[in-house]
Parts: C-alpha cells; sequence; structure tokens
C-alpha cells in the first residue's frame, strides 16, 4: 500500500480562511439553486387548481425513494436571462439528473413549468442536448416527463428553432441505440415540441391536460380558417384512441408516473448486470470536510492536490506513477468504493517531463481499461525559452493526443484554477469527458486577468514606440481595469456553469459519492448489452 499522509492542520490560520471563503461559495450556490426551486415552488395554487403536481413532486414520485439523485447543470443559463445577480433565474427551464426508476438508473428530464409555464429559457436547449448527450455515451434510458409551453416568441431567435432540432434527432438516436425513450405528456406539447412527444418509444398522456399538436387552435385558424377544440386537435383522449400517438391514458400526474414506473419494471433492464460486490470499500483515512479548507480562494497560491486525493480514494491509498520525474503533474492509481481508476492533477504548470509522463499514464489506463480523473488545477503549460527549446509544444501536443484518443471513460473535475492550454491538456469540456463537474472556486479561463491585462499594456506600449508616440498611461490603466474586470466575469464557477461549460457544481465533500457514483455509471455502461437498429422506433 501507499497510504498519502496529511500535512494539513485544520487549526491553522490558512485552512479557516479558505474553509471560510468556500462555505461562502457554497452558501451563494446553495442560495441561488433555492431561488430556482422557490420561483418553480410559487405556481404550486394554479397547479393544484387544474390537479397537476409541480415538477419537482413529479420528479420525486417518478424515482426510487431513498435512492440517489445526481441532479444536473443546475445554474444553466445563470445571468443569462437577467444579467442581475439577485434576480436571475437559472436551471435553462428544465430539471436533469440521473436516478432510479424501479431499481433502473435512468437519464430524467422534466420541464419546469412553475417557471413561464415552461417556455423556453437561455441554454434550455444546450442542457437538453448534454444529458441527451450523457444518455448516449453512458447507455441509460430517457425518461421525459413534458410540460412546455414552447419557444418565447417575443425572445425569438433564429438558431435556437434550427438547432432545437438537434435533439429530436438525438431522441431518434437515443432509440435505435436500444435505449427506451418514456414520454409522460402533462401538459402541452405544441409545434416543434409535439416532436418531443413523437419520438418517444412509450408515451403516457392524462386525460384532459395533455395536448400535442403541430398547430394549436389559433394557429391553425390562422393558417387553414379551420376552428377545432384542444381535445379534437391533440387531446389525451384523442391521441390514446384515434391517432395512435399515445399509448397509455393516465387519469393524473400520480397515475401517469405509476405507468413510468410500471413500464422500466417491466424492462428487465439490468439483466446484463452482474451484482455488485457485498465488501464495503475502506473510506478515506482523513475527513472529507476537511476538503473545505485545503483549496484556497486566491488561485494563484501553491495547494498540494494529494491532500485531496487523500480525502477521496479508498483508504487513502494511493500509488504514484513517476513520482520524481516532471513532479508537478501527479498521476497515480487508487479507488473509489473500490472501482479502480487513474488519477492525474497538478502540483504547477505543466512542462515537458510532466507532459510526457501524463501521456504515458494516459495510455496505460487504456491498455488496463481503468477510467482517468482529471483533478484540474494549473495555470498551463509552462512557459519561457528553456521550456521551448525542450519541446513543451511537441509534448503538450502528444498529452493533448493522448486525451483527445483515450479510450476509457475520462471524469473532469475543476478543483482550482484551468488556464489556458492546461485545460485541453487536463480534459478539458471541449474535449469531452465522460462528466465534468466544479468546486464552487473553480477559475477557468484562456489566463489571468492580471496576465492578459499586463499582455494587452505590453502589446500597445510597442507599437506606441514604434509609431514613435507617447504612451498615455491614463488610457492603459483603463484599459487594464477593463481587460480585468471582462476576465473576472467570465472564469468564475458561476459564469461557466452558467453556461454548461460543466455538468454542475459540486459540494467537494461530495466528491467521493459523485464520482463513485458516476465511475459505477461508466462501468455499467461498458457492461451493458444494448441491441443497436437502423432505426428508432416508430409510432403505429
Amino acid at each position: 500500500m501507499a497510504v498519502l499522509e496529511t500535512q494539513v492542520s485544520s487549526a491553522d490560520t490558512t485552512f479557516r480562511e479558505n474553509r471560510a471563503g468556500m462555505e461562502a461559495l457554497l452558501t451563494r450556490l446553495r442560495s441561488v439553486e433555492q431561488r430556482t426551486r422557490d420561483k418553480s415552488a410559487a405556481a404550486k395554487g394554479r397547479f393544484e387548481k387544474r390537479g397537476q403536481l409541480l415538477p419537482r413532486e413529479r420528479v420525486a414520485l417518478v424515482l426510487d425513494p431513498g435512492a440517489p439523485f445526481l441532479e444536473l447543470a443546475t445554474l444553466a443559463g445563470y445571468g443569462m436571462d437577467n444579467p442581475d445577480p439577485e434576480k436571475t433565474i437559472p436551471g435553462g427551464g428544465n430539471i436533469a439528473g440521473i436516478g432510479y426508476v424501479r431499481g433502473v438508473r435512468c437519464m430524467i428530464l422534466a420541464t419546469d413549468s412553475g417557471i413561464d409555464a415552461g417556455a423556453a429559457q437561455p441554454m434550455g436547449l444546450d442542457k437538453v442536448l448534454r444529458v441527451q448527450e450523457l444518455a448516449l455515451e453512458n447507455k441509460l434510458p430517457y425518461v421525459q416527463l413534458v410540460e412546455s409551453a414552447g419557444a418565447n416568441l417575443l425572445k425569438y431567435r433564429v438558431e435556437e428553432f434550427i438547432l432545437g432540432g438537434s435533439s429530436f434527432r438525438n431522441l431518434a438516436r437515443l432509440s435505435a441505440a436500444g435505449l427506451p425513450v418514456v414520454t409522460v405528456t402533462h401538459g402541452s406539447s405544441t409545434a416543434g415540441g409535439a416532436y418531443q412527444t413523437g419520438l418517444s418509444d412509450y408515451i403516457i398522456m392524462v386525460r384532459g391536460r395533455s395536448k400535442a399538436f403541430l398547430a394549436g387552435p389559433p394557429l391553425l385558424k390562422a393558417a387553414t380558417g379551420e376552428e377545432a377544440t384542444d381535445e379534437e386537435l391533440g387531446g389525451a383522449e384523442m391521441h390514446t384512441t384515434l391517432s395512435g400517438l399515445g399509448d397509455y391514458l393516465a387519469e393524473d400526474d400520480r397515475d401517469a408516473l405509476r405507468l413510468v414506473r410500471d413500464i422500466m419494471g417491466k424492462l428487465d433492464w439490468n439483466r446484463d448486470i452482474p451484482a455488485a460486490a457485498a465488501e464495503p470499500a475502506p473510506p478515506p483515512r482523513y475527513d472529507g470536510e476537511e476538503l473545505l479548507g485545503i483549496m484556497p480562494m486566491d488561485h494563484k497560491r501553491p495547494v498540494d492536490m494529494k491532500e485531496v486525493i487523500a480525502r477521496i480514494v479508498d483508504d487513502s491509498d494511493f500509488l504514484e506513477f513517476g513520482a520524481n520525474y516532471g513532479p508537478a503533474t501527479v498521476c497515480g492509481q487508487a479507488r473509489i468504493e473500490g472501482m479502480a481508476l487513474g488519477i492525474i492533477t497538478n502540483n504547477g504548470p505543466i512542462d515537458p517531463a510532466g507532459a510526457t509522463k501524463a501521456t504515458h499514464f494516459i495510455q496505460a489506463c487504456c491498455q488496463s481499461r481503468t477510467p482517468i480523473l482529471y483533478l484540474n488545477n494549473t495555470t498551463g503549460f509552462i512557459v519561457g525559452k528553456d521550456y521551448e527549446q525542450a519541446g513543451i509544444i511537441k509534448h503538450g501536443s502528444k498529452m493533448i493526443q493522448a486525451v483527445t484518443n483515450a479510450t476509457v471513460p475520462q471524469i473532469t473535475l475543476y478543483c482550482g484554477a484551468s488556464f489556458g492550454a492546461g485545460n485541453y491538456g487536463m480534459c478539458g469540456r471541449g474535449f469531452h469527458p465522460r462528466f465534468c463537474f466544479s468546486w464552487p472556486n473553480a477559475k477557468t479561463a484562456v489566463m489571468g486577468g492580471e496576465q492578459a491585462a499586463r499582455t494587452m499594456s505590453i502589446v500597445t506600449e510597442s507599437a506606441a514606440k514604434r509609431r514613435g508616440q507617447e504612451v498615455d498611461r491614463a488610457a492603459l490603466e483603463d484599459l487594464e481595469g477593463r481587460i480585468i474586470e471582462t476576465f473576472e466575469k467570465q472564469m468564475d464557477v458561476f459564469a461557466t456553469s452558467g453556461r454548461l461549460l460543466d455538468d454542475g457544481v459540486i459540494d467537494p465533500r461530495d466528491t467521493r459519492g459523485v464520482i463513485a457514483y458516476v465511475l459505477s455509471i461508466c462501468r455499467e455502461a461498458e457492461q451493458r448489452q444494448t441491441q443497436p437498429m437502423q432505426f428508432s422506433v416508430a409510432r403505429p
């Protein structure tokens, strides 16, 4: 065994400052998430009058009681609906996550129709596309709880209409990949949104509430002059008796969710998955609570990432790979809840030796079919004359190639800084890690704001000197200030997660549980035998 020994003291002043900073960020995160939930819950009276359940009540009832549910992308659209941080309502207008339905792990997507009647929200489409991608990659059945007012015509954007077709394409791809798509149409599913219902394998409609039509009564009358009621045109009884669009007619929301659970229970979905070993894995030797005080709020201050590893892996047992070669790039093997994984993290910039070591380690993990966890905390690839001559571009490119072509699941967690090409080498979001999460203190940017400002100052000064002009110091300082402000506004986790540049922000104390959960999803996907087809299941 290679048990890590901690150097952290929870009584240390720096630790207490770090913890206070992390707790403040977590409080802000939970407050923003709660604002969205409160906004949706404020519609409870209206839903009750209609005999309906609120969206989160629907999600809770479809899931197995007490089983894990990993909610995704709660900050989607943060600051994009309203630039005021105290008024923004993030979430993209839907609730998404991975949970269990009758023992079957599923991707759940529910329209948050308590907010603007489920109308499309900023980043809502991007969030849908991301969870569909996750369902495809991880062989998860897809459960939709639909009730949408469709696009907000006052905020119509042609690109959203065109790219929205990708979500329907993905439903067909899910079905063709052998992954069941189960949909409850709780309310309206109109225009293009009707295909959200129509492209499903199992469709449940609610008597008196479900509506699915390409053109609702007002548009129909405007387009053709024909008059029809909602029920005649696209009601639940019509679709389950005449058109054949609906497969099951539920009496209310609860009945519809019961039917979802019945369908999943009849699929024998877990027949190929062996039962998990009963013996529990040894927990870390150090308290996960201490993760709050390890990471500094200032990304320029160093931290030993092995202190993080010691608090998330089984028995704090970490076998470091190439410890004395490129030591600022830390690689090694460990287990989380008994599942093997390779870990790559940073105790400084990535130098040529570190990049070479990481490339070797990634390839070795692929050879042994071991998933890789990237704990991002780097200011990037190292720069300077000596490092350029040592081939940092060449060796960094090798690392990026290894990350790109790795044949095992890769999971990314932004723990601190993720700057420059270091973001690429450490499997940033652009390199399609299987899952990607952030801690509340994470910072992501092409470089630090001060470095960007100083770079522009040097360029501006040089240009002025070439023209024989005097440098306007006041203007230069103003430029630097504006650049720093621009970078600072975009690099924090509320900005990045709001743009779906991760799959969600997690409490550092939940890291071991979250990584174990997604690792088990990846393992299950590898073991599962689906029945791919050349087509998706078509309606009768």
